[in-house]
């Protein structure tokens, strides 16, 4: 008899169990805001306290601020790639573009497993099949957001869908008035009336926006850009265009945070904010690329240099405490399984073929670790780029050290990123035990994904596709 009745415990225990666990008060929501083209500096939030070179010089963004108030700042965020399609199949997939053989723009992606089973919501729809997902704004990406598990979007948008006249390049870099710049705002209202009926419905949801601006071309509200064309310009910052973009999609961020709080659901959601690459490193006439855009760190968009790859990161949610900052190096890769540890799946991301790693407990405070299949973050950019470097190259962080490798020559440069924001010290002579490790390690990494190899002639567009993918 008292078998009995434990038993029947034990079954009305996880029968309860699973019922909590699909329960929208349970698990949290997920709002991942995602700007285009942005610079790790290239808002009001300095990313390393009292580092004033760490945010511009010029913009203000102070919804962002007020989020980095709220949560925790990455001060060593990494994209997934220093250009936007490779960077947000990262985000998607949790793997690397090297592994995912996705290495530049316009590539055939016929290659890549759209319909995997291991996607943002598809993964969370395991953990709880009440979670709703939505994309909104810029895809990039050689698929339909439906394809990978997203319930509600756009579909396969394109910079051309938000105001990109690659064809006119004489005015990608001209400002013009909108009162729906690059549709930030008609993008941010859908998302709102998707976060309401969600929260109607009590449903649990995974929200990505990723907003066309800052890309060029420069299209901006005409009151924004008179506040800034009155003010005196940055010595880094200095575009008036780029500037009332940053702030008008700024605007629509603060819309988001106003609707959280509306609803009361601040509370039970986790608001990410952070950029697919690092910023142009300047805009013709201007030349300086010593104190580009992206100053104080090396080059821009395009480049494995640090001004390409670091981007703003700011993360606020349950349990994350207020106004923190963490310097633990975390790359696009790891939002995949990190988002499936916060939402209860901890056990599902246990997968080699993953190259991220859960970063919960930092922002949790327990550890400054973060546990992935491979220690490192890599970077592979084998083709010549004559807009940028034009020197195909690749690159791995471990612990702060970081080395490049061009293929031209097999040169090598080794940078302490915790003492040489600037990448200005080449450390591959004075220490060629570590950089020699490391070039092993990025070698054999990139070896064991069988990732693209570079070739004299590949380049940034001239290649057709199938010449690209013959290298695979």
């Amino acid at each position: 008899m008292i078998y009995k009745n434990k038993l029947t415990y034990l079954i009305c225990f996880f029968f309860i169990k699973i019922l909590i666990s699909q329960n929208s008060s349970e698990n949290p929501n997920f709002i991942f805001i995602l700007a285009d083209d942005q610079g790790w500096n290239g808002t009001s939030v300095e990313m390393i306290n009292g580092l004033k070179e760490s945010k511009s010089d010029f913009y203000e963004t102070p919804n962002i601020e007020k989020l980095a108030n709220q949560g925790m700042k990455f001060s060593y965020a990494y994209s997934g790639a220093p250009v936007c399609a490779p960077s947000r199949y990262s985000i998607q997939f949790g793997q690397t573009p090297a592994r995912l053989k996705m290495i530049r723009v316009g590539m055939n992606t016929e290659h890549i497993d759209h319909n995997s089973d291991f996607t943002i919501p598809k993964q969370l729809k395991k953990i709880n099949p009440n979670y709703v997902t939505a994309h909104y704004g810029k895809w990039g990406m050689g698929s339909n957001p439906k394809t990978l598990g997203y319930d509600i979007s756009d579909g396969p948008t394109k910079n051309q869908d938000g105001v990109f006249n690659y064809k006119l390049k004489k005015i990608q870099w001209s400002n013009t008035f909108d009162e729906d710049p690059k549709k930030i705002f008609s993008t941010t209202d859908r998302a709102i009336q998707f976060i309401s009926n969600s929260h109607k419905k009590k449903k649990p949801f995974f929200l990505q926006i990723s907003h066309y601006a800052i890309h060029s071309d420069l299209v901006m509200r005409k009151e924004t850009f008179e506040k800034y064309n009155s003010k005196i310009p940055g010595e880094i910052h200095d575009n008036i265009g780029l500037a009332s973009m940053t702030e008008d999609l700024d605007t629509s961020i603060g819309h988001i945070l106003e609707k959280l709080k509306e609803l009361g659901i601040e509370k039970n959601t986790y608001v990410i904010y952070s950029s697919d690459n690092g910023s142009v490193p300047i805009i013709i006439p201007r030349r300086n690329y010593e104190k580009g855009y992206n100053y104080p760190l090396k080059r821009g968009k395009w480049d494995a240099n640090e001004g390409g790859i670091r981007v703003p990161f700011i993360i606020a949610g349950p349990k994350i405490k207020a106004n923190s900052q963490s310097k633990t190096p975390i790359s696009f890769s790891d939002l995949l399984p990190t988002i499936i540890d916060l939402a209860g799946g901890g056990e599902i991301i246990k997968n080699k073929k993953l190259d991220g790693g859960s970063f919960e407990q930092v922002l949790s405070n327990k550890s400054k670790k973060i546990k992935r299949n491979f220690k490192g973050i890599v970077f592979h950019v084998p083709y010549e780029n004559k807009i940028a470097l034009g020197r195909a190259h690749s690159a791995i962080i471990v612990d702060k050290m970081k080395l490049i490798k061009f293929y031209d020559n097999n040169e090598t440069k080794l940078f302490d990123l915790k003492n040489d924001l600037s990448e200005n010290e080449n450390l591959s002579l004075k220490r060629k035990k570590i950089a020699s490790e490391l070039e092993k390690k990025m070698s054999k990494y990139l070896k064991d994904v069988k990732a693209p190899k570079w070739k004299p002639g590949i380049t940034w567009k001239m290649n057709t596709i199938e010449f690209i993918n013959s290298f695979h």
